[in-house]
């Protein structure tokens, strides 16, 4: 475990390490849609882990009413790259409820950029559906 992962529930450390290790993934939060943060990784100050919470929250909320709109289901998972990094954000259902992931990421390397998006979107969804029994 790094000194910069901290879990607020304890049920979501082991998860949460286990996702870091495997994905490889820089920042990570676990929040609840209203963004109250449960456990984080990677983040080295307070203030940028409540900016991000709240920016998660916004978006799981924004992404919910445009679903709303269409009349379709909330969107399950958002995905953005940028030149160098890029962030995943997804809701799923944990015993506790409704809870959001968002996890930024790395593009820089080897790998294509279209390809490392297309396999971490999934390896990032078969993990969080594994890690959280879904």
């Amino acid at each position: 475990m790094s000194p910069q992962t901290r879990a607020v529930e304890s049920w979501t450390l082991k998860p949460l390490t286990d996702f870091v290790r495997e994905s490889s993934v820089r920042l990570v939060l676990v929040l609840t849609p209203s963004g109250q943060v449960l456990a984080q990784s990677g983040f080295s100050r307070a203030v940028d882990v409540m900016s991000a919470a709240a920016l998660a929250a916004a978006i799981v909320a924004t992404t919910g009413e445009l679903a709303r709109q269409l009349r379709q289901p909330p969107f399950a998972a958002l995905s953005h790259q940028g030149p160098k990094n890029g962030f995943f954000l997804a809701t799923f259902t944990a015993e506790r409820g409704t809870l959001a992931v968002l996890a930024v990421y790395d593009l820089e390397g080897a790998v294509p950029k279209q390809v490392l998006a297309a396999d971490f979107e999934r390896e990032l969804t078969d993990s969080l559906n594994t890690l959280f029994g879904r």
